[in-house]
């Protein structure tokens, strides 16, 4: 790729999937000796610190979806620094797409993370295929999504790509409450896909047998109508001193040594860089079947997988868990060779640098 530049472009650097493995291809490529670059269009974010120094990092305080001036600042920032190829993630295309008009030499590729687009109707399905001709090639982070952009936007390079989790901060601020392997764990930000509300009903049902235990939030919490109605759940069933709160934590890593059990319970997922996350610290999981889930686990060997919106499932998933060390020690320690085997960030730079240069 000689030393041509290559800039992700994401909304903000708040903690979540594609806002991770943004930051992560960032460092990754850099480690290769590639001119390597970061921008948020829209906010900075507390993920910024754990960029390598290495990156250059443009922030573009963005105000509003064609904002003139940012897209002119964007342009020069290219040209300036030889960059050749915009890697926009999620929402970002439409961004690159305006960039595209006014520079056409460069090159975008489209990181799509988000599994609801493949129910794209309408008028935004018809907005995201025009663009989506400008694109010089689209990643999928499962094969449904893969599938969608071949069938639906018709477009002649797509790929399937899986996700690489990466454990870059190293501090150890976060200290979870309750008893040491007795915490369940769930890493995701407060919203509605993420479906929190049946895990608190999942845990209800165990809390009632096994009060010892206790439910940790790891996201960011919006203070919205939604984080409300998990709050007003956990009150009315009296559930304040087992179920809590962190917010945004960057020391991933430390918190999810100190779990025992992790959970995912979304009703809509790519492939969720959490559930890699998991592996790597060796956790027992159980995860709806959404997305590229069921893929990552072998339901019965590395993990629990059961369907969507059904807290009963969930529940009888995590009492196995509760009930059995082994099967926790057994299913974590085969969840962390899978990881290990298949979801390397060698074999992903590899793939990626081969979507650079079709």
């Amino acid at each position: 790729m000689d030393n041509l530049g290559v800039i992700q472009v994401i909304d903000s650097l708040d903690t979540g999937g594609a806002e991770v493995l943004a930051v992560n291809i960032a460092n990754a490529l850099s480690s290769e000796g590639i001119n390597s670059h970061l921008c948020t269009t829209r906010k900075e974010g507390v993920l910024k610190d754990n960029l390598n120094k290495s990156i250059g990092f443009l922030f573009l305080e963005k105000k509003s979806s064609v904002d003139f001036s940012a897209i002119f600042r964007f342009k020069k920032y290219l040209k300036k620094n030889n960059i050749g190829i915009i890697h926009a993630h999620t929402t970002s295309y439409f961004f690159a797409f305006c960039i595209k008009i006014i520079y056409p030499k460069v090159k975008i590729i489209w990181h799509n993370h988000t599994g609801n687009y493949v129910n794209l109707k309408g008028f935004k399905f018809f907005v995201i295929k025009f663009i989506s001709t400008f694109f010089d090639g689209i990643i999928n982070v499962n094969e449904e999504l893969n599938l969608w952009a071949i069938n639906q936007l018709k477009h002649k390079k797509s790929i399937k790509l899986d996700n690489f989790p990466q454990f870059i901060n190293k501090s150890k601020t976060t200290k979870l409450k309750g008893k040491d392997n007795k915490r369940i764990v769930i890493l995701a930000s407060l919203r509605e896909v993420k479906n929190h509300l049946n895990l608190l009903e999942a845990f209800n049902s165990v809390y009632i047998k096994y009060p010892d235990w206790t439910l940790h939030f790891i996201g960011k919490d919006f203070n919205d109508n939604y984080s409300k109605k998990l709050k007003q759940f956990i009150s009315v069933n009296k559930l304040d001193e087992s179920v809590y709160f962190y917010d945004l934590c960057l020391d991933i890593e430390h918190v999810l040594n100190q779990a025992t059990i992790g959970a995912l319970s979304s009703n809509s997922e790519g492939l969720p860089v959490t559930l890699l996350e998991y592996g790597l610290a060796k956790l027992p999981v159980v995860v709806t079947n959404v997305g590229e889930c069921s893929k990552v686990i072998e339901n019965g060997k590395s993990g629990i997988v059961v369907e969507k919106e059904n807290s009963i499932a969930l529940a009888k998933a995590l009492e196995e868990y509760v009930l059995s060390a082994d099967k926790r020690s057994s299913f974590g320690n085969m969840h962390f060779k899978n990881v290990q085997n298949k979801y390397s960030q060698e074999s992903f730079i590899i793939q990626l640098k081969n979507i650079y240069t079709l």
